[in-house]
């Protein structure tokens, strides 16, 4: 289901980068050669550290620019989420006074769970997924009369996403491959919407759940069983149709990446940069990492680290 019709462009993302800049951070770039983190060719990486936005996710971009652009009605938002969305809702709406409440599936990392109902909002388990959750968000928005934020398949949503490829473009311009992680596509919409084809865009997905993967074989949004480690930020059902719309056009390819290969690459971020990222948040560095993704000799390389709410991994271990 997408929510709105046009067309997510460079110039509805500087809109957007507009409404959404006095309440996100800049996050910073760090520059690496590959070869420090034990690859055997070394490549200009350049690491965008969403993991250090608000709330520890890039999800904040969209949260503020669907509240800060819609009319809130007095009953206020209602959003579903595995965890990092429902954060960034609940944040967004604390900063501007707005009720919230936010319909989580049991796989909710306890941290976000407890991120949401510190900043007010009211939070409710609904079954063992997110589209479980989503449902039960839908159900309420009816009944309620609530606005409800869409996690991915939102235009405004996306549009704030696309921010960090905006941002990203102008921090590290010499990017020639942006690898990024993907569950319902909003983040990689957004990106690819910036970019329009400036640089090569590569999506990241955990085999368990290759939402993206199999919409681009099957010429539409399919499907999938998600699970995995990553399951609570990058497996919902299907990736949004607005978003593989977006990839249809603008992402280059999608690769898939293995549960202990996430790991690995939580592992080499913490150890390598004491950079601390969730699964969801290390995915696309684990394409790099684990060679899903083969750089050549001279490309110079962008990864967004795109969040950091865990607590399910001993990195010093």
């Amino acid at each position: 289901m997408a929510f709105g019709h046009k067309d997510v462009d460079r110039a509805s993302i500087e809109k957007a980068a507009a409404v959404v800049g006095p309440y996100v951070r800049r996050t910073p770039v760090i520059e690496i050669a590959t070869g420090d983190l034990g690859l055997a060719d070394s490549h200009r990486l350049f690491l965008k550290l969403e993991s250090l936005q608000h709330t520890g996710s890039f999800k904040v971009r969209g949260a503020f620019n669907n509240l800060l652009t819609r009319e809130i009605p007095p009953v206020g938002v209602v959003a579903a989420s595995g965890g990092n969305h429902g954060a960034a809702v609940a944040y967004a709406a604390y900063r501007l006074g707005i009720a919230a409440k936010i319909y989580v599936p049991s796989v909710a990392s306890p941290t976000k769970v407890e991120q949401i109902r510190a900043y007010g909002a009211d939070l409710v388990v609904a079954g063992h997924s997110y589209d479980s959750a989503l449902q039960a968000s839908l159900e309420w928005e009816r009944e309620s009369g609530a606005l409800g934020i869409h996690a991915f398949d939102q235009c405004e949503t996306i549009e704030g996403q696309g921010t960090i490829g905006r941002e990203l473009q102008s921090q590290a311009p010499e990017i020639d491959t942006l690898l990024v992680a993907v569950g319902g596509g909003g983040l990689i919409g957004g990106v690819a919407a910036w970019y329009r084809r400036d640089a090569r865009i590569v999506g990241v997905e955990p085999e368990n759940s290759p939402t993206l993967a199999r919409a681009l074989e099957t010429g539409g949004p399919v499907d999938v069983e998600g699970g995995g480690i990553a399951a609570e930020s990058l497996a919902p059902l299907r990736v949004g149709s607005l978003n593989h719309s977006l990839a249809e056009r603008f992402v280059d390819d999608v690769v898939l990446v293995t549960d202990d290969e996430i790991r690995a690459a939580q592992l080499a971020l913490w150890r390598s940069l004491r950079v601390v990222a969730e699964p969801g948040g290390a995915t696309a560095f684990a394409a790099l990492l684990a060679g899903r993704y083969s750089p050549e000799s001279d490309e110079r390389l962008g990864v967004i680290v795109s969040g950091g709410n865990t607590v399910a991994v001993n990195f010093d271990r």
